[in-house]
């Protein structure tokens, strides 16, 4: 099996690498290299009630054992206060994320191989186990461990009593109550039933994080199957009932999945529409990290989760995710579904921002989503020249919402004489620097923020560009001439002359000159608003305080209010959080105006590369397939947040395309090939 080498990881490295399955309607699986759960959020089967939304850790974990030769040895690895216990680490040889999770164990006169595969378009996992080499025959014990509550609680023996029933030999039900969901289990061995709670697992994650951490979980009874060598053996566990032979023949379809994923066509929209097939390794496991994100809602239109394992479905992430998850690999229809429903859903001019776990109403408390919106309304257009759609259900929207900025909407937005844009809200930060405690906006930002004129700009040139294509004139005139004040007025006002780079707010007094990374907006969208005779100052003064190996920090670490770890209890945590953390998705903007400011040149091309080497690396090794959320400020850039992150993903991929490779279609007509990069 090819995969992580584990020889050098101690059992703390190896619990702080996490995996991540997932079945495209929300759910998900996750846990760490042991198969010990670290985070409440961790579970073998975490179903989406109401896709994409309402998620339960319902199958948390299993428990395994090998008894041969008259030794019992635990395959898996769970942790109660001051132990872990079992401690299947000395059998642990081999892990592997992909194509889907495969982990490999090995004791004394026998190697099994197991893995996981999650069905897509349902909540229903399948563990299977496979005795590689033996030179007898085995027992194999697995204990399933249930928690059945949402992702963000956790389970007590005294919340309620439950109970399984035997439907068949081999068809396990346990039944729903007031709190905990009806779930079906399969199996092709023995059932032993033996219900029983383990009480006060603990997450050390959580505990670490500030919350409470100490949770029990019920097994109904435990499976036990002969092992012979070559013989494969599955456990199914599901929210449907189960058809075993029809599950586990799907199940074989899961690696086509993966291996269809990962070779894509893809699209340089600002280059051809035309399909592009490339053999980049690279680029093939960003395209499967992306897919993660793209989601069915229950009734088939598009989703795209924000982050795992907690974050859910989000309007701002989505949108600035658009090109990078729905564009550059050709998912046309889902781009197409998404920017209609969000067109649909603006209020007040507002697109919506959070989408809630429990399935309520959208949140709208960002200023800079419509502005998103814009930008990706444009990148779909260039990327499928589909007029139409724009034509018909998108331009009359968005003009509706510029319009409502001008004259001002909720959220304290408001337009100014000098065409620049403001936002303003009590005890509410709107940007995505927004983080709070209590009533304490950590990084206050009211005023007109730097990216927010930014993207403003590019929307205004955005609704002129298109009215002026679909035939509105007298619209194209009116947008035009507000951006060109916006752009004197921001050239005037934004630019710090003597430092080089852009003020972060201009306040009501004065301004807020903190070093931050929003102002690389002002070169990297369509139509940048900054004077190119600044791009280069600006991209080097951000480079020389921002930028890491893995992204570039939120503030200079010379600035008052800089935080360089994001670590501790969740008030230490969000001190950090847009105070110095690093974001990877920032690397895109950077690696757009860096490539951009130096007219595309090779030379360029390749710094460019390099400035996304540690995170591609990342991608590659230690993040098993995925990219976070987040870094600590300050070397040794721990990784921190989710550990996968749709912003991070969909902007490394996007510039990844876009402005590292740059690859073009082939021009041999009538013969599909091929083309290969300059080196």
């Amino acid at each position: 099996m090819s995969g992580l080498n584990l020889s050098a990881l101690g059992l703390h490295d190896l619990m702080d690498r996490e995996w991540l399955a997932v079945n495209h309607v929300g759910g998900y699986a996750s846990q760490s290299i042991l198969g010990l759960n670290t985070r409440k959020y961790h579970g073998l089967l975490v179903a989406s009630m109401s896709p994409p939304v309402r998620r339960m850790v319902i199958l948390s974990r299993v428990e395994e054992f090998v008894r041969a030769g008259g030794r019992v040895d635990p395959m898996s690895c769970s942790e109660y206060p001051g132990v872990i216990h079992p401690n299947g680490r000395a059998f642990l040889k081999a892990f592997s994320p992909a194509p889907y999770p495969r982990w490999a164990y090995q004791g004394e006169g026998w190697t099994i191989e197991k893995n996981l595969r999650l069905l897509s378009g349902e909540n229903t996992v399948i563990l299977s186990y496979t005795l590689l080499t033996g030179d007898r025959t085995v027992e194999l014990e697995v204990k399933p461990l249930f928690a059945l509550r949402g992702i963000h609680e956790l389970m007590y023996q005294s919340s309620g009593r439950l109970a399984a029933t035997e439907r068949s030999p081999r068809h396990v039900h346990i039944g729903a109550t007031a709190r905990t969901p009806e779930v079906f289990m399969a199996h092709d061995g023995e059932f032993d039933a033996r219900p029983n709670w383990h009480l006060a697992t603990i997450y050390r994650r959580e505990s670490e994080r500030g919350y409470s951490a100490l949770e029990d979980v019920w097994m109904p009874g435990i499976v036990r199957w002969k092992l012979e060598p070559g013989r494969t053996v599955h456990l199914v566990c599901s929210t449907d009932p189960i058809d075993l032979e029809a599950i586990v023949a799907r199940g074989e379809s899961v690696a086509d999945e993966a291996h269809t994923c990962g070779n894509r066509a893809i699209t340089n929209g600002p280059r051809s529409s035309e399909p592009i097939r490339l053999t980049d390794s690279t680029l093939q496991t960003l395209l499967c990290a992306a897919d993660k994100f793209v989601a069915r809602s229950a009734d088939d239109s598009p989703a795209i989760l924000a982050g795992y394992p907690w974050q859910s479905v989000s309007g701002r992430d989505a949108l600035i995710a658009f090109t990078g998850l729905l564009l550059v690999p050709r998912r046309f229809w889902e781009a197409k579904a998404l920017l209609k429903a969000m067109v649909e859903r603006l209020h007040h001019g507002l697109a919506p921002s959070e989408f809630p776990e429990d399935g309520g109403s959208p949140a709208y408390t960002s200023a800079d989503a419509t502005l998103w919106l814009a930008n990706a309304i444009y990148a779909y257009l260039k990327y499928t020249n589909d007029e139409v759609t724009v034509a018909e259900h998108l331009l009359d929207p968005l003009i509706r919402a510029i319009r409502r900025y001008r004259t001002g909407s909720s959220l304290g937005i408001a337009c100014s004489q000098d065409g620049l844009l403001s936002t303003k809200q009590a005890g509410q930060g709107t940007t995505w620097m927004n983080a709070k405690i209590a009533d304490w906006l950590i990084t206050p930002r009211a005023g007109k923020p730097v990216e927010l004129n930014a993207l403003w700009y590019n929307a205004l040139k955005i609704a002129a560009e298109l009215c002026s294509r679909l035939g509105r004139a007298d619209c194209a005139d009116e947008f035009s001439r507000l951006a060109a004040t916006v752009s004197t007025s921001f050239n005037a006002r934004f630019w710090d002359t003597e430092r080089g780079c852009c003020h972060d707010v201009l306040l009501e007094n004065g301004v807020d000159s903190s070093l931050r990374p929003n102002q690389l907006l002002a070169i990297s969208l369509p139509h940048p608003v900054l004077w190119p005779d600044r791009w280069m100052m600006c991209i080097e003064t951000v480079e020389k305080k921002l930028l890491t190996p893995f992204g570039l920090r939120t503030l200079a670490p010379d600035q008052p209010g800089y935080e360089g770890r994001y670590q501790g209890d969740v008030v230490s945590r969000d001190r950090a959080y847009h105070q110095g953390s690093v974001y990877p998705w920032l690397l895109g903007p950077y690696v757009t105006a860096l490539i951009r400011s130096h007219n595309r040149t090779d030379v360029a091309r390749g710094e460019g590369r390099a400035a996304l080497a540690g995170c591609l690396a990342l991608l590659d090794g230690d993040g098993l397939g995925q990219i976070g959320e987040l870094f600590d400020g300050e070397h040794p850039h721990c990784r921190g947040g989710a550990i996968a992150s749709a912003r991070s993903v969909g902007e490394i991929l996007r510039c990844y395309v876009e402005d590292v490779l740059d690859p073009v279609p082939p021009k041999l007509p009538n013969e599909e090939k091929t083309p290969q990069l300059s080196p």
